[in-house]
């Protein structure tokens, strides 16, 4: 009994030790912040999955709101909690270079060679090739897909009223962001059983595990052991839905010019090529294999419909509890439309200028990606500091942190989106504002997200105003095992028909 007390007392001590070994890193270098617990470090709430990581980052970005940087531990690993602006705007957009990796790579076969996670060579390759398809031009010629799924939608949309007023708001914009995304990008209609086998994906690419915990107990550890952050289900559906649409269209590229369109015009030249690093001295190529592709795919997928419908539903929510802002917006879309005899194209979108004011309003209260993550390719020291990053260290940006500072936005709670107006947008620091990230590295399919959001709102509000219900949350918990930040049980509302 006594050699095994000894034993069970070693066995702790040595756990004990292993998982606090770093916890005086940032202590040693001068540099404050909370208290790690052993194993959790600074994120037990979110390893337990209490609560999503954007919310303890808020927590521990508020708790020091006199330093421009934070010490703390993702787990074991040691990492730095940016606060300063002026900071973020150095690694986000001045020293880029040093800061082009988002932090976690994983396996290349397992969807990793996506654009969203793809290390900083292979991402240069990638956006270069994909930034032509979110041109003006090119989303001018989508629009009328856009339009399309839109009309779909509210058909859809007075059909369930026509039964009942009160609708789970996310369920309905979901459907409408699928079908979007899959006509633009893939070129194709979904019928009932592709939507039920998507929303089956949604489970699998949105609900989080613990292989991202894992990566940040031994970083890399996910590509060195070749694992993927999603089932291999995932996978073999984006590998089938290229194969049937490459398949649908002969190989070759046609008039669409969509998603697929460009892949394939890529494909036909089997590798392709990025810029140079700066201070390179040599250009970097991709090979388009069949992993590459389906990678793509995917993350234009996740990307484009997930985060659009998760905007769409906190920005009708803010609209329910506003009504004086769903007035006036309403008041523009009817001016405007009547301007155009209800035709709308994308120099109608354009004037009605409220509904973007309200879109930026939303994701500054809002901010469904966060928190922004980098990795430094070298030891690193902050202008006009004594702060250093190493080699591999990864830096955090608390987008809620930021969206809610008062020194930014005075009475951060109040959905107001006047903070928007020209002049505001004219005063406010850059990097003060981040639902999309911002430098080279920010969100590729921006644009296209506030085009798709921008036609579904305003058809909506043509014939719709929207209204809270007896089920709609007066204070929103948000739901700790999904990537995005959403509420949990989601949001209702009822769709009341203008003029009755």
């Amino acid at each position: 009994m006594f050699y095994l007390l000894v034993f069970v007392i070693t066995v702790f001590g040595i756990l004990y030790y292993y998982f606090t070994r770093t916890f005086n890193y940032w202590k040693k270098r001068g540099i404050v912040g909370p208290k790690p617990l052993p194993f959790y470090g600074n994120l037990k709430e979110t390893v337990l999955r209490r609560e999503p990581i954007a919310m303890t980052m808020k927590k521990i970005y508020d708790t020091f709101s006199n330093e421009k940087v934070v010490g703390i531990f993702r787990l074991t690993t040691p990492c730095l909690l940016l606060r300063d602006t002026n900071l973020i705007k150095h690694v986000m957009i001045k020293d880029f270079d040093l800061f082009d990796d988002r932090g976690i790579q994983f396996s290349d076969t397992g969807l990793g060679v996506n654009l969203f996670h793809a290390d900083g060579d292979r991402w240069r390759i990638l956006r270069n090739k994909f930034t032509p398809l979110f041109t003006s031009g090119k989303l001018k010629n989508m629009l009328y897909l856009i339009i399309q799924r839109g009309d779909q939608f509210i058909q859809y949309v007075e059909s369930l009223c026509e039964k009942q007023t009160e609708q789970p708001i996310h369920i309905l914009l979901q459907k409408y962001t699928m079908s979007t995304i899959a006509a633009c990008a893939f070129g194709v209609d979904l019928d009932d059983q592709t939507i039920e086998r998507l929303n089956e994906m949604d489970k699998l690419m949105f609900t989080l595990n613990y292989s991202g915990e894992l990566d940040m107990m031994y970083p890399g550890i996910l590509k060195k052991l070749n694992i993927s952050l999603f089932p291999t289900s995932v996978k073999t559906f984006f590998d089938n839905l290229v194969k049937t649409v490459i398949k649908q269209r002969g190989g070759v590229p046609t008039d669409r010019k969509d998603f697929m369109d460009l892949i394939l015009e890529l494909r036909q030249k089997k590798e392709v090529t990025g810029g140079k690093r700066q201070g390179g001295d040599e250009e970097k190529t991709i090979e388009l294999t069949e992993s590459v592709i389906a990678a793509q795919a995917f993350v234009f997928y996740a990307a484009g419909y997930e985060t659009s419908a998760s905007t769409m539903t906190y920005l009708l929510y803010e609209l329910a509890k506003n009504p004086k802002v769903q007035n006036k917006l309403i008041a523009q879309i009817d001016e405007v439309l009547q301007r155009h005899r209800g035709e709308i194209t994308y120099e109608t979108l354009k004037e009605i200028s409220y509904s973007d004011r309200i879109f930026d309003e939303t994701l500054r209260k809002y901010a469904i990606a966060d928190p922004l993550v980098r990795k430094a390719r070298c030891d690193y020291t902050f202008p006009d500091t004594d702060i250093t990053v190493k080699k591999g260290q990864t830096v955090v940006v608390s987008v809620w942190g930021l969206h809610r500072d008062p020194k930014y936005y005075p009475d951060p709670d109040k959905f107001d989106p006047e903070r928007f107006s020209p002049e505001n947008e004219n005063n406010r620091d850059l990097c003060a504002y981040l639902p999309f990230g911002t430098g080279p590295r920010n969100c590729i399919g921006m644009r296209f997200a506030k085009l798709e959001s921008k036609v579904a709102i305003v058809k909506l509000l043509s014939k719709f105003r929207v209204e809270s219900s007896k089920n709609t949350p007066v204070n929103i918990t948000f739901d700790p095992m999904r990537v995005v930040v959403f509420p949990e049980g989601g949001i209702y509302l009822k769709f009341i028909r203008r003029g009755s």
